[in-house]
């Protein structure tokens, strides 16, 4: 049966000959396609290097100009603790583009647990199209963010694509990303002599006072450069709590006293999504500190930030493709329950 719409949903990091085929086979069946572009305003890493402009300049130049016509291209922001938020807002993406009475279409290619969410749409048709090639965006990266020949990337992506991706090899943004690859390259082989795969306890501070938020800008990798919140790993020896209060301190030289924070913590949660780190299973405890109104405390950097400073809330989504890992999410998280 012919369709009206297809949904194609996707990080294409970056889109290669693979979706390639994707994008065929929903503009076989349907007459056009809605793509979706997850992980829109992440902060630049090695799993997601490039924004939705840059990855939706390079699906359009690889595409025929008659497809382009027929393309609707969507960014779609990442929530990790939350599929219904996801849900939600895929489901308001199609609506808005699409009259109550089309016949939608959802294409996609059954891999492994990272394609459940095709099965949590039942009000659409689905047809799962297997991949004309066995490539992954995960193999291009790592050989594209090293010291691979090209040939090992170039062959799996259109022409169009290759031409930008052997472009972006010259920029500043490369040579940071190429660096944070090597960084983790080398963390994970340090680890890779442990008897099982390691699971690291980290600590998050998130201090609310006069409608701002206290974050500190990396000193080093990964992330180097990046907004995130005060924290770090937790001490053999130390409570939760008192790792964190101690990592607070250390980056920030807050001067509250002890028993003023202590006494302000207002809520606390685990944020364990699998793949919240590049480093690794990294758990993090965070704790919610609302301080009374008022002036808002001297900061400075310390330790591993090179600075702290108070962020209005009201900022936090302008400056979001700027925070460390999921951050961002963990201060929504608390800040919508104040």
């Amino acid at each position: 049966m012919h369709h009206d719409v297809a949904v194609l949903i996707g990080r294409f990091q970056p889109f290669h000959e693979g979706h390639y085929g994707l994008v065929e086979a929903a503009l076989e069946r349907a007459d056009r396609l809605i793509l979706l572009l997850g992980s829109h305003r992440c902060a630049p890493d090695t799993r997601n290097p490039w924004s939705s402009e840059e990855r939706e300049a390079m699906i359009r130049a690889a595409l025929p100009a008659a497809w382009q016509r027929r393309l609707e291209v969507i960014p779609i922001r990442d929530h990790l603790y939350s599929d219904n938020l996801w849900l939600a807002e895929v489901q308001q993406k199609v609506l808005t583009v699409t009259a109550e009475d089309e016949r939608v279409l959802l294409i996609g290619h059954r891999k492994d647990r990272s394609s459940d969410y095709l099965d949590l749409f039942p009000q659409w048709d689905f047809q799962d199209v297997p991949l004309q090639s066995e490539v992954h965006a995960t193999a291009i990266r790592q050989a594209y963010f090293s010291d691979a020949d090209a040939t090992e990337w170039a062959a799996h992506v259109p022409e169009a694509v290759r031409a930008f991706l052997t472009d972006y090899r010259a920029t500043g943004r490369y040579r940071w990303l190429r660096q944070e690859a090597d960084y983790i390259a080398g963390y994970r082989q340090l680890w890779s002599v442990a008897p099982y795969p390691p699971t690291f306890v980290t600590t998050d501070a998130v201090v609310v006072q006069s409608g701002h938020v206290l974050v500190v800008r990396r000193r080093v990798r990964p992330g180097q450069g990046l907004i995130a919140l005060p924290g770090g790993y937790l001490n053999q020896q130390e409570p939760v709590v008192e790792g964190m209060l101690r990592e607070l301190r250390e980056e920030t030289g807050l001067k509250v006293p002890r028993p003023v924070l202590e006494g302000s913590i207002a809520d606390r949660h685990v944020f364990d999504a699998p793949g919240r780190s590049q480093r690794g299973r990294v758990i993090t405890h965070a704790f919610l500190i609302q301080l009374k109104g008022g002036a808002l405390p001297a900061v400075r950097g310390g330790d591993d930030a090179e600075k702290a400073f108070w962020m209005p809330l009201a900022d936090i989504y302008a400056h979001e493709d700027r925070f460390f890992e999921d951050h961002v999410q963990i201060i929504q998280h608390f800040i919508s329950r104040l």
